[in-house]
C-alpha cells in the first residue's frame, strides 16, 4: 500500500522563499513589460538617434491618431508613425514652426508671423487666419479647447483649430509655452512671467 507524502511546513517555505525572492528581482511581475504603462525596458533611459532627413532645427513634437508630427524651421513638417521611419509633408509655409499639438481630432501646428495650420493626419495640412501677426510660440490643448500664445502677450483660443479668437492676457511679454492639467491653462513667459486660467 502506497503511504501519502505530507508537505510539512519547513518544505513549504523552502518552496515559497525562493519563488518570492525571484518575483522580487522580476519587480513583481511575471509578463506585460514594466508596470507604467507599456513603456517598455530602458523607456525613457535609453536613447537611439534617428535619421530626420532634414537639417532644419526641430521645435515641437506631439502624438495623435497613431502619428507622430514634428514640425519645425522654415515651415518643416515631418511625420511617423512609429517614431523610427519619417517622411516630410508639405506644410504650405517657409514659417518657422514652433510647437504643435493634438486634440479633438485635429493637428494644430504654430509659428511665426501669427502662422497656424491645422491637419487631421498630419499629412496634409490648411492655413488658417490667426488674426495676429506676431509670432506664435506655444501651443496645447484642453478642455474642449486649443490655446496658443506668443509674442506680446499674445493668447489665441479655439474650439475646433479653425476659428481662432484674441483673448486679453494682461501683458505684452512674451509667451513661449502653454499646457493645461488639473483644470487649468497655465502660459509661462518673458522675465518669469505665470498666466493661469481660469
Amino acid at each position: 500500500m502506497r503511504r501519502k507524502t505530507r508537505i510539512g511546513p519547513s518544505w513549504l517555505m523552502g518552496l515559497l522563499i525562493p519563488l518570492a525572492l525571484l518575483l522580487a528581482a522580476c519587480g513583481g511581475q511575471t509578463s506585460g513589460g514594466s508596470g507604467g504603462g507599456g513603456g517598455g525596458s530602458g523607456a525613457g533611459t535609453t536613447w537611439t538617434l534617428r535619421t530626420s532627413g532634414t537639417s532644419n532645427w526641430l521645435f515641437g513634437v506631439t502624438y495623435g491618431n497613431g502619428t507622430f508630427v514634428a514640425v519645425g524651421n522654415g515651415g518643416t513638417i515631418l511625420t511617423s508613425s512609429n517614431g523610427t521611419a519619417w517622411t516630410a509633408q508639405t506644410s504650405g509655409t517657409s514659417n518657422n514652426l514652433r510647437r504643435v499639438t493634438y486634440g479633438n481630432g485635429t493637428f494644430v501646428a504654430v509659428g511665426w508671423d501669427g502662422t497656424i495650420l491645422t491637419s487631421s493626419n498630419g499629412t496634409a495640412w490648411t492655413a488658417q487666419t490667426s488674426g495676429t501677426s506676431n509670432n506664435l510660440i506655444g501651443v496645447t490643448y484642453g478642455n474642449g479647447l486649443f490655446v496658443a500664445v506668443g509674442n506680446g502677450g499674445t493668447i489665441l483660443t479655439s474650439s475646433n483649430g479653425t476659428a481662432w479668437t484674441a483673448q486679453t492676457s494682461g501683458t505684452s511679454n512674451n509667451l513661449i509655452g502653454v499646457t493645461y492639467g488639473n483644470g487649468l491653462f497655465v502660459a509661462v513667459g518673458q522675465s518669469g512671467i505665470i498666466l493661469t486660467s481660469p
